[in-house]
């Protein structure tokens, strides 16, 4: 259940790590400030998605690794649930192979765990409003939309993905053998910089959300 900031001004952060020492000390970290309040934990996908389901929040701070999966695939289990919140990334380190990747699967806001706590407050702040707070050194560093390097098949193969189609149906579907299909599918995957078909029907899922709106 996501929400816009109450009236009273408190932000409603769900943070999802899978370190507990990282959540203690955000815990306290938040403690002080009385403009955001910690209202749940969450220490793996599974758990993030079930909490989503119950409790309101306004934003979800995001480490790249959870107990049980990665940032991206815990987008992508967030996707297959029809949720759809709010998201800082909270990540260790500023590798932009890494974050990118995050970055196009639509998270709203990334901080650095090495920064300032106030860039973090900031942060949420902007992403909480609506906004989308990305430090520039990464913006600096993503390229143009990836969807403008794939072949017709394979815009074609990607909309029959996200239509839940297996690789036996689209191949009788387009006339061409599955081997083919599973060709295709793997120069997709490689341009869009994903792992498999459920991340990247999340992507894009992302980018007719980002056309349309």
């Amino acid at each position: 259940m996501v929400s816009s900031i109450p009236q009273d001004g408190v932000g409603r952060v769900l943070v999802a790590e899978r370190n507990p020492l990282v959540i203690a000390a955000l815990r306290g970290l938040f403690a002080e400030d009385s403009r955001f309040c910690v209202v749940d934990t969450a220490r793996s996908s599974v758990e993030l998605c079930e909490k989503l389901a119950v409790v309101e929040v306004d934003c979800v701070l995001l480490g790249w690794q959870l107990a049980d999966a990665e940032a991206p695939d815990v987008l992508a289990d967030l996707g297959r649930r029809g949720l759809d919140p709010r998201i800082v990334l909270f990540a260790d380190t500023d590798t932009p192979s890494i974050v990118n990747e995050t970055i196009r699967m639509g998270i709203n806001g990334l901080c650095y765990q090495f920064e300032d706590p106030e860039i973090l407050f900031a942060t949420l702040t902007a992403v909480m409003k609506g906004r989308i707070c990305i430090p520039y050194t990464v913006l600096s560093k993503i390229s143009h939309s990836p969807f403008q390097h794939l072949t017709s098949r394979e815009t074609e193969l990607l909309g029959m993905l996200a239509n839940g189609w297996s690789n036996t149906q689209i191949a009788s579907r387009t006339g061409i053998s599955e081997n083919t299909v599973k060709y295709h599918l793997k120069n997709l995957y490689e341009k869009l910089e994903v792992r498999n078909r459920a991340m990247a029907v999340v992507l894009y899922a992302k980018e007719r959300r980002r056309k349309l709106g």
